[in-house]
C-alpha cells in the first residue's frame, strides 16, 4: 500500500538518519521527490532473495527482518532494521538480484525510492555515487566486525556488543535507545548462538544490573556496565 506524505513532513523524519543528514542538500531533495511511502502489515514480505532490484528503502516506523531460509525452513536472521535505517543499497551498485529476504516483523511504514528514478538521478549527477558508497561501506564495516567477533569473542561479549549496536541504531550517532524490541530467539539467530545460551547470558547481565528483561524486549539499565561487559 502506497501513501503520499508531504515533503515538509518527510524531511524531518528522514533527517533522523545520520546518513541522510550528511547527504548533500540537493540529493536529499531529489530523493524525497523520487520516493514514496509504503505500508506493510505484519508478516508481509517486501522482497525475496533472488528478486530483481526495485530500489532503496528506509524504515520510518515498525521493524523489518533481513535474513534467509533454507529449503528445510530453517531461518538465518541477519538483522532487524528499525527506524530510521536505510537498506537495499547492494543491488544499486551491481544491479544483481536481492541477496536476502526482507519482510515486516510488525506493521511498518517504509520510504521507498524506486530503482528507475534513482539510477536516472545518479546518471545526471554521478558525484552522488560517493554518498551511496558511504552507506554501503558502513554496512561492510559492520559485517566485518560481526565476522571477527564470531571468530574471536566468547558468547557474553558478542551478546553485549550486539545489544549496544542495536541500541545505537547500527552505527547511528546520538543517544542510546534504552529499550530494544527483540525476542531472545531472534537475538540467538542473529548471533548463531543457542536460545539457551542467550537466555543464560541475558539473565547474567540482568543479575549484574546491566539489563532488565521483558516480554520480547530488553531494557538497558546501565549503559556503562553493559559497555564493560562488551569489553
Amino acid at each position: 500500500m502506497t501513501a503520499r506524505i508531504p515533503s515538509t513532513e518527510l524531511a524531518p523524519l528522514l533527517s533522523r538518519s545520520a546518513w541522510f543528514r550528511a547527504a548533500p542538500a540537493a540529493l536529499q531533495t531529489q530523493l524525497i521527490e523520487a520516493g514514496r511511502v509504503e505500508r506493510l502489515v505484519a508478516g508481509e514480505r517486501l522482497f525475496t532473495r533472488g528478486d530483481s532490484d526495485d530500489g532503496l528503502y528506509c524504515v520510518l516506523g515498525g521493524l523489518v527482518r533481513i535474513g534467509a531460509a533454507s529449503s528445510s525452513g530453517k531461518e538465518a536472521l541477519l538483522a532487524v532494521i528499525e527506524p530510521v535505517n536505510w537498506f537495499g543499497e547492494i543491488a544499486l551498485f551491481d544491479n544483481r538480484p536481492r541477496t536476502h529476504d526482507a519482510y515486516a516483523e510488525r506493521d511498518s511504514e517504509l520510504f521507498h525510492v524506486p530503482r528507475a528514478p534513482l539510477v536516472a538521478l545518479l546518471e545526471r549527477a554521478p558525484v552522488h555515487w560517493h554518498t551511496f558508497g558511504l552507506l554501503l561501506t558502513q554496512k561492510l564495516r559492520l559485517a566485518f566486525d560481526a565476522i571477527e567477533e564470531a571468530a574471536l569473542l566468547p558468547a557474553a561479549q558478542r551478546v553485549a556488543r550486539r545489544l549496544l549496536l542495536m541500541a545505537g541504531g547500527y552505527g547511528e550517532p546520538g543517544a542510546l535507545r534504552r529499550v530494544i524490541n527483540v525476542p531472545q530467539e531472534d537475538l540467538a539467530m542473529m548471533l548463531a548462538l543457542s536460545r539457551q545460551t542467550i537466555n543464560q547470558v541475558l539473565k547474567q547481565f540482568e543479575t549484574q544490573g546491566a539489563l532488565r528483561l521483558g516480554y520480547a524486549e530488553i531494557e538497558i539499565v546501565d549503559e556503562s556496565k553493559l559497555s564493560d561487559l562488551a569489553r
